[in-house]
């Protein structure tokens, strides 16, 4: 069997790892650290199975274009993708089907934006409805630098036309966690839950990131909510799609906060999260191939299995990240981090090379090194002893990833 995986990431090169346990993979564009890596279109291309990684391209409808060519295709069509592409989209979609969210408005006007804000609880938050990279949004006590994102993003300075709409949320509290469901248009499984660390700094301080490291399973998360999360979120969302006439067979993402009152979707992304997919994919013992498959064929019959092993995952970042990251340095140490006991793979994302075909820095987070081991706190060890090994000028990574599951 054949796979086109479509993208260039450390998602991307996670999904490539473990289709290939059971099929030949090709990636597009992929980079220079993910084997089987072709810039090529992958329009021009024949295989039995393709999956779109990264939002933007299937918010631009790539895979509504391969289907168009008879294609079997995981990831949802422009339609579906507007639950990641736009947030205010989602939460009306959310509101629609009744699912347990955070109170909020949509605002294109500064003055209603603000006079919006200041009736809100703490925290304040307000994100951009376009895509951001994962960074459009900010959770703050101060009405001072909410007010200031407000006027940046509504000006377009801080995020382009993706910030001139925002959407202000009420800030709730508790344990975030990701969960992936799988989706055939009518049907969804969940894979196992994750939880990922997206500020910048130890201790979760600092800006929000695409994320800096990950873990799973997710102590204290217990399959009756997973299953509550499924039924009061996820098959509601997909049954309100239906109703809509959107055919969505993806991965449907869903930030989870666990409130006191039970959990709320923060969010949903209509692709792998990353890092999540780094250290949820490959604890599959099921087949990769065969549960997207059977997706984007819209036959979904098959229940994933994971092994009992943790898996953690430390995201390596260039200097400057997120707001500048610096490109250009000369990576050392992949291949031995590799070789480290536990160590699952290093994962590449910004990566390039130089004229001397060495791997160099072309990206904010660069590779994402995932331990595997009997317990969080084995997989952790390995994960570090494998990142420790890795060089660059200006090389950032967070020390406590898993830390408190020690």
């Amino acid at each position: 069997m054949k796979s086109v995986v479509i993208g260039s990431g450390g998602r991307e090169h996670a999904l490539a790892h473990v289709l290939s346990r059971d099929s030949q993979v090709l990636v597009t564009p992929g980079n220079p650290g993910i084997p089987n890596s072709s810039d090529v279109s992958p329009l021009s291309l024949d295989a039995d199975l393709f999956v779109v990684g990264p939002e933007a391209p299937l918010v631009a409808g790539l895979a509504d274009q391969l289907r168009e060519q008879g294609k079997i295709v995981f990831g949802p069509g422009a339609e579906g993708a507007q639950l990641e592409g736009s947030k205010a989209w989602m939460k009306h979609l959310l509101s629609e089907a009744r699912v347990p969210t955070a109170r909020y408005g949509v605002f294109t006007n500064k003055d209603k934006a603000i006079a919006f804000l200041e009736e809100m609880p703490l925290p304040y938050v307000i994100k951009t409805d376009g895509l951001a990279a994962g960074k459009g949004v900010l959770v703050t006590d101060s009405l001072n630098e909410a007010t200031e994102a407000i006027n940046n993003y509504l000006s377009g300075e801080s995020f382009g036309d993706a910030g001139r709409k925002i959407v202000i949320e009420e800030g709730i509290s508790g344990p975030e966690i990701s969960i992936l469901a799988i989706c055939d248009g009518n049907k969804a499984v969940a894979l196992s839950p994750a939880q990922d660390y997206k500020r910048l700094s130890d201790y979760d301080k600092g800006p929000n990131t695409g994320g800096m490291g990950a873990h799973s399973p997710v102590p204290g998360i217990s399959d009756d909510l997973v299953e509550k999360v499924m039924e009061e979120s996820v098959y509601p969302t997909l049954q309100t799609l239906i109703k809509r006439g959107i055919d969505y067979r993806g991965v449907l993402y869903a930030g989870i906060m666990v409130t006191e009152t039970g959990p709320k979707i923060l969010e949903y992304n209509v692709r792998f999260g990353d890092p999540e997919a780094q250290v949820v994919l490959p604890r599959l013992k099921t087949s990769l191939f065969e549960i997207l498959f059977q997706a984007a064929s819209g036959n979904l019959s098959i229940n994933p299995e994971f092994i009992e092993d943790a898996m953690v995952t430390v995201v390596c970042a260039a200097k400057g990240y997120p707001q500048a990251p610096q490109s250009g340095d000369r990576i050392i140490g992949i291949e031995a981090a590799r070789n480290v006991t536990g160590i699952e793979e290093v994962f590449c994302a910004g990566v390039s090379q130089n004229k001397d075909k060495e791997l160099i820095t072309a990206g904010g987070r660069v590779l994402a090194v995932t331990g595997k081991g009997a317990n969080h706190s084995s997989a952790r060890t390995a994960a570090y002893e494998g990142a420790d090994l890795i060089k660059w000028d200006g090389l950032y990574k967070r020390s406590d990833i898993a830390g408190a599951l020690q």
